[in-house]
């Protein structure tokens, strides 16, 4: 709605860069992931049940496999042992394989409710509260590092549970195991070497992940910079082809394009780094469990089934480790991105309901501005002590200078932000003290510049009133005077708008915005600027749609051709904030005072043209 010097909320800094951290700890992000989770405690367990099962059966594996090596170990009784043993340990062998296959898939089977429906509460909460937040928040906000946010935010959540219950859970689980066997069965040297090197291991690990998230953190910053960067330009295709500025608008992109490039290689060193150490780690503690095997197995005190078993336990061990940096910085990696999510559900609404506020009641439409003065920042006063009323079914104008603050009333009006005094009333209700949703869906609004959704004209239209009929659609499209135009388009109603509706002519847009306000058909109606983007022919025509549109509903007209405000029960004239004339046109005219300084100066202005 913002025409040229409309005074608008500072935007400062906020919108050019991602928000910042917060100083939450890790645990306290996972706290707070914790409740919804909750709500599949069941699921959780089974999975939990599974998962153990899982490990049990694959430990089982290097066992079996020690069994059937010392049953092959050359007997007297060596033939008739081929006939029956080995076959029972095969298939056995088969069916522990497959046990740990099977018990690992009914695991993610059971499980997919959970995180999936985690994921999906999380992102409408986050969703519904966006919508939620003021329109200062939205001005700032920059769309795509924002969507890129919550896109990392709930892949976060998928990555952290998989990771957590899929990798660093079962290991743990594997590692007792293994520890247990080879300190039951074997001298206590086995297991304080294994225990030697997984803390050496996950030592190295994490410090070294650590280290490394800074780097990371680098990469997903300049990353939602580019994406911020080529979604905003993208958006504003007709300006960059304006100005002939698509090698410029390409720089600036590839720019970002070039940081995240130089970050990402010196995160690929570290990781090169962090690796070579882990295989380092992990072949001097096989070389040393292999060692004792072997020399446990030529003392006699092992089978050779025994270093077969040692082997298998250490493969087993190591395949999952040698993914720790990767498990662990994509845990880091995710609470990172899950607490930014939070960051965004947390954000404090500047415009809230009272906690006792209830839907606006009664029939009475009237709406009344009382001394009602407002900022958007505290040394720029927009609109000072303000008085006045729109009685039910009558129509109010308000003309000025750009800048004057005209479109802040209808802002005001529905709550986009709060008045720092006086009220606003309808029916004699404070707004603040009703719910939000109430007052909104008692206004209709036709703005200035009308966005439209990337559909076809018949959902832009039907937006007003979701569920509405096609015939009523239509009928509402026959009272803008577009019926005609989307009828002779080869899809009709089916007709996709574009982006913002850039397929559209402006006249088009506007009409299609009167449409669907007449669609809603509320008690209170706001025109700001409404025919603005119609010519002289169209604003002639569908000024008397209009009128039928504000008959007996309470209107508040937003003007700068006077022209459209004549009928009007009663213009004012807003000038920096204050209402310097009041009356009907031809009271004002006959003021001769600044409305009819306004009327002359049109009037010159259009006599060429006549």
């Amino acid at each position: 709605m913002r025409r040229s010097g409309e005074a608008l909320p500072s935007s400062h800094t906020a919108g050019s860069h991602p928000p910042p951290p917060s100083d939450r700890s890790d645990w306290a992000t996972l706290r707070r992931l914790f409740p919804y989770l909750w709500q599949y405690k069941w699921r959780v367990a089974a999975a939990l049940a599974f998962m153990v099962g899982a490990k049990v059966a694959n430990v089982g594996v290097p066992v079996l496999l020690k069994n059937l090596v010392d049953t092959m170990t050359p007997k007297p009784d060596m033939a008739q042992a081929l006939l029956i043993v080995p076959i029972g340990l095969l298939l056995a062998y088969g069916l522990l394989r497959f046990s740990t296959s099977l018990f690992g898939e009914l695991r993610e089977l059971i499980f997919a409710k959970a995180t999936e429906g985690t994921a999906r509460q999380i992102a409408l909460e986050v969703f519904r509260h966006l919508h939620s937040l003021s329109l200062r928040f939205h001005l700032e906000r920059q769309t795509g590092g924002m969507t890129r946010d919550i896109e990392r935010g709930t892949r976060g959540v998928h990555s952290l549970i998989s990771m957590s219950l899929y990798s660093i859970v079962p290991t743990i689980i594997e590692l007792v195991l293994v520890l247990t066997i080879l300190g039951v069965k074997f001298d206590s040297l086995f297991v304080w070497i294994t225990a030697a090197a997984l803390v050496l291991y996950i030592v190295f690990t994490v410090t070294v992940t650590e280290w490394r998230t800074q780097f990371r953190k680098t990469m997903n910053e300049l990353d939602s910079v580019a994406q911020s960067r080529a979604v905003d330009s993208l958006l504003n295709y007709e300006t960059v082809k304006y100005f002939n500025n698509e090698d410029f608008e390409a720089g600036r992109y590839d720019a970002s394009l070039d940081r995240y490039r130089k970050a990402a290689i010196k995160s690929q060193r570290t990781l090169s780094m962090l690796n070579t150490g882990q295989q380092a780690l992990i072949a001097i503690s096989l070389v040393l469990m292999l060692w004792r095997a072997t020399s446990g197995v030529v003392d006699g005190r092992m089978t050779l089934g025994d270093l077969v078993m040692v082997n298998a336990f250490m493969i087993q061990l190591y395949i999952p480790l040698n993914f720790l940096g990767v498990i662990y910085r994509e845990i880091k990696q995710s609470l990172t991105d899950l607490d930014k999510m939070f960051v965004l559900m947390e954000k404090e609404r500047e415009v809230r309901d009272a906690p006792d506020a209830q839907p606006l009641a009664g029939v009475d439409a009237t709406v009344r501005f009382e001394d009602v003065s407002f900022a958007y920042e505290p040394a720029r006063p927009i609109l000072k002590h303000v008085s006045f009323e729109i009685p039910t079914g009558k129509t109010v104008a308000v003309v000025g200078p750009s800048g004057s603050g005209k479109s802040t009333l209808a802002r005001l009006l529905y709550r986009f932000y709060d008045v720092q005094q006086g009220r606003i009333t309808i029916g004699g209700q404070d707004i603040r003290e009703v719910t939000q949703s109430s007052v909104r869906h008692a206004i209709g609004i036709v703005p200035q510049d009308t966005v439209l959704f990337n559909d076809t004209v018949e959902y832009n239209i039907a937006y007003g009133r979701p569920g509405a009929t096609r015939e009523e659609v239509e009928a509402a499209a026959r009272a803008a005077r577009i019926h005609d135009f989307i009828v002779a388009t080869p899809k009709g109603y089916e007709t996709t708008v574009g982006e913002r509706g850039l397929k559209l002519s402006g006249g088009e847009k506007q009409r299609v915005a009167i449409a669907r306000t007449l669609l809603k058909n509320p008690p209170i109606v706001i025109f700001d600027e409404a025919t603005s983007a119609l010519d002289s022919a169209n604003e002639r025509a569908i000024q008397s749609e209009l009128k039928s549109a504000a008959q007996d509903k309470t209107t508040l007209v937003i003007a700068h051709r006077l022209s459209t405000v004549v009928d009007a029960h009663e213009i004012l004239v807003l000038e920096s904030g204050v209402i310097v004339e009041r009356g009907t046109h031809a009271e004002l005219l006959a003021k001769q005072g600044r409305y009819a300084q306004m009327w002359a100066l049109q009037k010159s202005e259009a006599a060429p043209l006549m």
